[in-house]
């Protein structure tokens, strides 16, 4: 009895020891133009507990996270419509963030609206994540988004260090398309998909933007509090990197995303630069973002 109990004591406290990678906010509204009955109002709150459940208190690595080092990001599932009982439409919001070295900084990692957010959902229900097979729509959404952050998370700390995570991503796309769910293949939304985003950061045509993430953040933003002027060149060089991926796929959804997340940020630390290196990030963010041209003046004026 005594090896018994040893043995429970260990098991306890050596699952204590394995931390989960993310700390995720999770907020479930409803389309103000949606009627919802105070049941809804009731399933979806209880939809945020369990959401909040998968992605908190799964493991979703064999990595040792550290308290501190958990990923923030915050999942807000906006739903738009109740097809039938049980059976919602929604759009989700996923942010990530990281922290800046030596500074309270934390920069935004994956700022993304998924559009195509269809799933099954009854009261009592718990969602569980199974690696090697498909439970559920809403569970793959949610792994999917959680090995991609992890996947972002590690190439900004280590030069395709997101290698192994993103692979899980696609398997979970792989998955997902063998049961027909939607948001998955790649001709859905215009190439503005789960599909696209992992399909495009795994292809080699995409390699110098994994670069320039791990440039940007790492040898860049981390390097900011040790020499600002240095660090600045790192990050318009790290920028430049973009130019060959979106002259080969314009538009692209991750270079579109990451310099949608990246913008303001850019502005602040060009802020203070010579008049000349603010021309020049100013005139390459304009080649590789006409559309929001005119925000880059803004900011960088």
């Amino acid at each position: 009895m005594k090896y018994i109990v040893l043995l429970i004591t260990f098991t306890v406290f050596s699952s204590a020891l394995n931390s989960q990678e993310l700390n995720c906010q999770v907020n479930v509204v409803s389309n103000p133009s949606l009627d919802v009955t105070t049941t809804e109002k009731e399933i979806f709150s209880e939809l945020e507990t369990v959401v909040f459940e998968l992605m908190n208190n799964t493991s979703w690595t064999k990595d040792d996270f550290e308290v501190e080092e958990r990923i923030n990001c915050v999942l807000q599932i906006s739903i738009t419509g109740i097809p039938s009982t049980g059976t919602y439409e929604a759009t989700m919001q996923v942010q990530s963030t990281r922290p800046v070295y030596n500074t309270t900084y934390n920069t935004t990692m994956f700022n993304y609206m998924d559009e195509d957010v269809r799933f099954n959902f009854q009261r009592n229900t718990r969602l569980q994540f199974s690696e090697n097979q498909f439970e559920n729509n809403l569970t793959s959404i949610l792994a999917f988004y959680a090995y991609y952050l992890i996947g972002l998370d590690g190439d900004s700390f280590a030069l395709n260090g997101g290698d192994p995570y993103f692979d899980k991503a696609q398997n979970v796309v792989t998955l997902a398309q063998s049961a027909g769910s939607s948001g998955w293949r790649a001709s859905q939304k215009g190439r503005r998909n789960r599909y696209w985003l992992i399909e495009n950061r795994l292809q080699e045509l995409f390699t110098p933007m994994r670069e320039c993430n791990y440039e940007y953040h790492r040898n860049g933003l981390d390097k900011m509090y040790d020499n600002q002027k240095a660090a600045r060149k790192v990050i318009h060089e790290a920028l430049k990197k973009l130019v060959p991926v979106n002259n080969a796929r314009p538009g692209s959804v991750n270079v579109s995303t990451f310099l949608q997340s990246k913008r303001n940020e850019i502005g602040k630390i060009f802020k203070d630069a010579s008049q000349k290196d603010k021309n020049d990030v100013l005139n390459l963010l304009k080649r590789l973002d006409p559309a929001n041209s005119s925000k880059y003046q803004e900011i960088l004026e």
